[in-house]
């Protein structure tokens, strides 16, 4: 048997780093789906296969409402900030103001981030380029992707110096090769609050219910906070 898990990008490295132990109790393995989460919710709601849903604390309400996750089967995961990456082993520049971050992302040579039309990340990112006045000006240097884990393995895979990235900051901890430069900074900073769920399509509810548990539980306390995760 297997658990089918669709996974905010956010929480993937959690997923990952609790699926031996999982599937050394249960004899159960974990299939996960990581991805933006507008893209993972129109999957559910298409009918893809899903026992256990990891998307923001929001979606996670609106699901429930509608009858796609079961009733009272919630546990928050913890809140995580928006953050700016760039390769690991480049100087860290300033982001600690609007002014600072607003030559950062003009000077750089490219600005890689998530879906702006899906992930969260991506889309409160263009809002800050829209709100720094900047937007049009540095369009032509913008790679987008289809989440946030990839916008970082491309980064920490470029060959040119002097690219940032912009996603969710467990995203980039999880990351080999990029470093945390840190979250956006006042006035623009974004903090997302990620849910784990039964899905109500589930096969096995008291299993879902296990990994929801240790999701959200005090067994992975320590290594949330490690990830990024605020609890």
């Amino acid at each position: 048997m297997t658990l089918a898990v669709l996974c905010a990008g956010a929480a993937k490295g959690l997923v990952a780093a609790l699926e031996p132990a999982f599937t050394a109790e249960t004899a159960v393995a974990i299939v996960g789906t990581f991805g933006a989460v507008g893209t993972l919710r129109e999957a559910l709601v298409a009918g893809a296969p899903c026992d256990v849903i990891v998307l923001t604390a929001a979606l996670i309400d609106t699901l429930e409402k509608d009858g796609h996750v079961v009733p009272g089967s919630a546990a928050p995961l913890g809140t995580v900030r928006t953050g700016i990456a760039v390769r690991a082993g480049e100087p860290l520049p300033g982001i600690h103001n609007a002014a600072a971050l607003r030559r950062t992302l003009l000077g750089a040579s490219r600005l890689l981030f998530p879906d702006p039309q899906r992930a969260t990340a991506g889309i409160h990112f263009v809002d800050v380029l829209r709100r720094l006045g900047i937007h049009d000006d540095v369009a032509p240097r913008c790679a987008t992707f289809p989440n946030g884990a990839t916008a970082m393995r491309a980064l920490a895979e470029m060959r040119e110096s002097g690219a940032v990235g912009c996603t969710q900051v467990t995203e980039i901890n999880y990351t080999p090769g990029v470093a945390l430069v840190g979250p956006l900074p006042a006035g623009f900073d974004l903090a997302t609050v990620y849910t784990a769920a039964v899905c109500a399509s589930v096969r096995d509810r008291a299993l879902a219910l296990r990994f929801v548990r240790m999701l959200g539980g005090a067994e992975s306390r320590e290594l949330r906070l490690r990830g990024g995760f605020e609890i």
